[in-house]
């Protein structure tokens, strides 16, 4: 019998519990800031039917997960959450209300070669309005996302901005080469054109267009909204070589960066959409929104010092004294927790008190209640303070008025 090596797959990774901890952390408050804007959640299946993905993608269909499942149907996992959600607009348009507001939050999974900051199964959070036509929509889906950004800590993030409808007169293959720019250079973007049969002089024209292109009505609007809402005008700028690289991009189109982490790297993109959700619907429904890169967010939230020292999610543990005093531990561990208190009862009686009191340092657990049979006569514990070492005795009710 071969022995199998105990490893994840190529581009999947595991979450410790300090690790789980920290994006749980970061999930409650993105989810908070869109519920506070009037955002619901919604969650969609794993697997979807490959031909709803195919065709809406644009150059990166190469990186679909896709396989036949046992009944022989062509099925793809999850390549983001903006397809499927057009396929709920189409399936339960006669249940939503309009407009509707979602954000959602699982994760995706994209056969790219696996390097530092990207992997095949990774967490998007999507916030999107749907039933709403005017780019007012497209600014409230900035100003939430910027809002996350500022409830996070961080000093500033940037929206940059752009109008794909500027850009109505360059073909689509040269706006994905052009979305490209920052990483490879005007030289790089025209030579990529020209791999792709544009001729030289039509992609130096169509690089200089756009990036000569100057502010719409629909951009002072949004720029507008954003001012109104609070946030001063280095929160976002006017980006002409902004291009958004889905095929599915129209109308207003935007990324989000961090300076303070680095600004030549997007947390999240969003656009207008109104035609793929009528193509894969069949209703004229238009929508708006962004997909954030949860990775991405906590690994700049984790740079800039923003997210809390999780050690332990127990704020107290319970020893066991003795063998016979057992059931007077689980009474104790239980009227801590009537209490809303994260308590451990530690599960083994036969361990000595001393190794009892290592695994609460181990572990990060500050406080340790101690209950021997006087206390139990008496009706108090023993409570120790693992960071100060200070040990006092203490009716079991006052336990609750720790500051945790």
């Amino acid at each position: 019998m071969s022995i199998i090596k105990p490893q994840t797959l190529k581009g999947f990774r595991d979450f410790l519990p300090k690790e789980a901890a920290q994006r749980q952390w970061l999930r409650n408050i993105m989810s908070k800031v869109c519920e506070t804007w009037g955002y619901e959640p919604l969650e969609t299946p794993t697997l979807e039917p490959l031909e709803l993905f195919a065709g809406q993608i644009g150059e990166d269909e190469k990186l679909f997960f896709k396989f036949k499942d046992q009944g022989g149907r062509d099925v793809a996992l999850r390549y983001d959450q903006t397809v499927p959600t057009c396929r709920v607009i189409g399936q339960y348009n006669n249940q939503l209300i309009y407009p509707f507001r979602r954000y959602q939050i699982q994760p995706t999974f994209r056969a790219e070669k696996p390097q530092k900051g990207r992997y095949r199964e990774f967490t998007q959070f999507d916030i999107d309005i749907f039933g709403v036509a005017s780019p007012s929509a497209d600014a409230e889906v900035i100003a939430v996302t910027l809002d996350i950004y500022k409830k996070l800590g961080f000093k500033r993030a940037v929206a940059l901005i752009n109008n794909r409808d500027l850009m109505k007169d360059v073909p689509y293959t040269a706006i994905a080469s052009i979305d490209k720019l920052k990483k490879i250079g005007e030289e790089g973007v025209i030579g990529e054109m020209m791999k792709k049969g544009i001729e030289k002089g039509k992609a130096v024209s169509y690089l200089k267009y756009v990036q000569n292109i100057q502010p719409d009505k629909t951009i002072q609007i949004i720029f507008d909204y954003l001012e109104s809402s609070g946030f001063s005008k280095d929160w976002y700028k006017f980006e002409p070589t902004l291009a958004r690289s889905f095929s599915y991009s129209q109308g207003p189109i935007w990324e989000i960066v961090i300076p303070e982490y680095d600004e030549n790297s997007s947390v999240g993109g969003g656009e207008r959409y109104d035609a793929l959700i009528e193509k894969i619907s069949r209703q004229k429904v238009a929508g708006t929104g962004i997909g954030i890169g949860f990775d991405r967010t906590l690994e700049s939230a984790l740079a800039c010092g923003l997210v809390p020292d999780f050690k332990s999610i127990s704020n107290v543990l319970v020893t066991v004294f003795s063998q016979e005093l057992w059931n007077e531990s689980i009474k104790i561990s239980n009227s801590i927790r009537r209490n809303n208190i994260s308590v451990e009862l530690y599960p083994d009686a036969q361990i000595r008190l001393d190794k009892q009191l290592k695994y609460a340092n181990k572990k990060g657990i500050r406080y340790v209640v101690i209950a021997g049979p006087e206390e139990i006569k008496l009706n108090v514990v023993k409570l120790k303070d693992m960071k100060t070492g200070e040990q006092k005795t203490v009716r079991l009710e006052n336990i609750i008025n720790l500051k945790f």
